[in-house]
């Protein structure tokens, strides 16, 4: 796999541009990275007059990163009027005025004029100086134009390999004209209505699973406010598939469907067991861990809690009297409370230990005992017929 934009499997494509020209360059770094620039933005030819760092250089070869086909390419020069002798249009970079009677250009002006020279089969040079002081006077004299670029006054001295950059940047984009190796991935088609609808049935049936839709009576603003949320994004096809896995990813979790929490059914329902076996007869400022466990529970309920719970929600008799799931009164724990209606329905499982049953058996004497109207439910009566249940339920409440 190519790494960081340098893909070596791909065919080097040499076309016309201007040569690239160091007057006794001091630093070996500075050529290999001057490479580089050009290598990026497609210049080939560089060409060194009197290199003071030696050549080849080690140094050069480490800091090009792999443009070694620039550095095999280098020519040696021992003057300046040697390296552009074949030349017929000659830059000279400079951050110095020099006062010579030249055309001052910007890089990209640089480029421009440039351009039709090269198309024309002219060798055209872009040259660059020593790293302490640059050019002299009579090297610029050499030059047809001078190239600077908008830079801080007091600090207009450029790292040699930066400027070269520049220039090989804007001649790039002007023989390109600005186009980009790449764009933006194409978004996937908007999505349909259908689809979005179907997402939305899946999101808010695993939201009533986790009980998310409280108080009911403000379920039917809190589904349409949330829709309004996902149609202002005016989401794609790829969008709400990649939002209806993540939505089936958290509602079935790793152990396969738990249905609104972390544990199965039967995980629940050994929860349900523990809360009753240690939970049951603490006194109210000994029960931070029974409520923890409360909490637990009613978020991981049973089948038959859940069951009995849409039940009582999705029932116009009974939505309204404020029943809550696993909320302590007095010192236990009842599995539906209403507080409205001094009401208190205890779902029985099929089977549970002594202890909990004992637990169970001290929970009802002390809810009759304070007047509650208790309801008994059996697990396997909510299972077989839960609207017989929610029938007896309602018979309980007096009109």
């Amino acid at each position: 796999m190519p790494g960081a934009g340098t893909d070596k499997t791909r065919h080097w494509v040499e076309t016309p541009a201007p040569v690239v020209v160091l007057v006794e360059s001091q630093l070996g770094e500075n050529i290999g990275a001057t490479a580089r620039a050009m290598a990026n933005f497609g210049i080939a030819k560089l060409r060194l007059v009197n290199p003071q760092c030696g050549w080849p250089n080690r140094g050069a070869q480490i800091m090009a990163s792999g443009a070694d086909r620039i550095l095999d390419g280098v020519v040696v020069f021992d003057t300046l009027e040697d390296a552009i002798a074949d030349c017929t249009f000659v830059f000279a970079m400079t951050a110095r005025a020099h006062d010579q009677a030249k055309p001052v250009l910007s890089a990209d002006a640089a480029a421009r004029e440039a351009a039709p020279r090269v198309a024309a089969g002219e060798t055209v040079a872009f040259v660059f100086g020593r790293e302490r002081n640059g050019l002299e006077m009579v090297e610029i004299g050499l030059a047809d134009a001078i190239v600077t670029l908008p830079v801080n006054p007091a600090f207009a001295s450029l790292n040699l390999a930066q400027a070269v950059v520049i220039l090989s940047y804007e001649w790039m984009k002007h023989v390109s004209g600005g186009a980009l190796p790449f764009g933006a991935t194409d978004k996937s088609v908007p999505a349909a209505k259908a689809q979005i609808v179907a997402f939305f049935k899946d999101l808010e049936r695993e939201l009533e699973n986790i009980e998310y839709f409280r108080p009911a009576e403000k379920r039917e603003t809190m589904t349409v406010n949330m829709r309004n949320i996902f149609n202002r994004t005016q989401p794609t096809t790829q969008d709400i598939q990649t939002l209806h896995g993540i939505i089936m990813a958290l509602a079935q979790g790793r152990k396969g469907p738990a249905i609104g929490g972390v544990l199965d059914s039967k995980e629940s329902l050994m929860l349900r067991e523990l809360l009753a076996e240690q939970g049951q007869g603490m006194m109210p400022d000994n029960r931070g861990p029974v409520r923890g466990l409360a909490r637990f529970l009613r978020r991981n309920p049973t089948d038959a809690d859940r069951a009995l719970w849409n039940g009582i929600t999705k029932d116009r008799r009974l939505s309204g009297m404020g029943f809550k799931r696993q909320t302590p009164v007095g010192p236990h724990v009842a599995d539906f409370v209403s507080f409205n209606q001094h009401m208190v329905i205890d779902l029985q499982p099929e089977s549970e230990s002594e202890a909990a049953a004992h637990a169970r058996a001290q929970k009802r004497e002390w809810i009759l005992e304070r007047n509650y109207r208790l309801v008994d439910v059996k697990a396997a009566e909510v299972e077989a017929d839960v609207a017989a249940v929610l029938e007896r339920i309602a018979a309980a409440i007096p009109s």
